[in-house]
């Protein structure tokens, strides 16, 4: 089992902000030393991107440095990915697959120029239509790990619902991951129940 520690450094914002993006985003230098101290006690790290009414690997590349680290990985979360009419919490954000394959190989690229292990990329879902056209995403760079990442909450009829209707016609190489919300499930899964689910989850996280 892999320790891993989230760190969202990309927040969606209710303020546009000096560059319009609706995207907090917080100073590399201001997460390096939680990378480091996570790759010291041997904890894989995942950069989380709300990105806005900006792209993915816009905000990406200002990560590059950090994810030179062998054990910093990527998510990308389409829920606050505005179109450019949008704003956060009016609607469910949403991302083309197209944008994603920039993404998939610009960080592949970047594992394999620098001879890195494979990393994670994690794509965060928990409506159809928040990834759309999902069975185009390119699940051929062998640099890569991606991952689903289901994220429903509540019941859990509602859970294993999401669950069920987000892995069909899940597109080949591509791995299931769950979530657990501490406050929002009403029960959170135990971690024996969680590891029950079929298939079983390749990442757990709480949140």
């Amino acid at each position: 089992m892999q320790p891993a520690f989230e760190i969202i450094t990309t927040i969606a914002s209710s303020a546009a902000g000096a560059d319009g993006d609706y995207s907090a985003e917080i100073d590399p230098e201001t997460i390096r030393p939680w990378v480091e101290a996570a790759g010291k006690e041997g904890i894989y790290v995942v950069l989380d991107l709300q990105p806005g009414r900006t792209d993915f690997l816009t905000q990406a590349k200002l990560y590059e440095d950090l994810l030179k680290h062998p054990h910093v990985g990527l998510a990308l979360d389409p829920e606050w990915r505005l179109k450019p009419d949008q704003k956060h919490m009016r609607q469910i954000g949403s991302v083309e697959a197209a944008e994603i394959n920039t993404v998939i190989t610009w960080l592949a690229d970047l594992v394999k120029s620098n001879r890195l292990p494979q990393k994670v990329l994690i794509l965060h879902q928990f409506q159809l239509a928040m990834i759309r056209s999902r069975q185009d995403v390119d699940t051929s760079r062998e640099e890569l790990a991606i991952t689903l990442h289901a994220d429903g909450h509540g019941v859990r009829s509602e859970k294993m619902a999401t669950w069920d209707a987000l892995r069909t016609d899940l597109p080949e190489g591509i791995w299931m991951a769950w979530k657990n919300f501490i406050d929002e499930d009403k029960p959170m899964f135990t971690p024996e129940e969680t590891y029950a689910i079929e298939p079983r989850p390749w990442f757990v996280s709480y949140q």
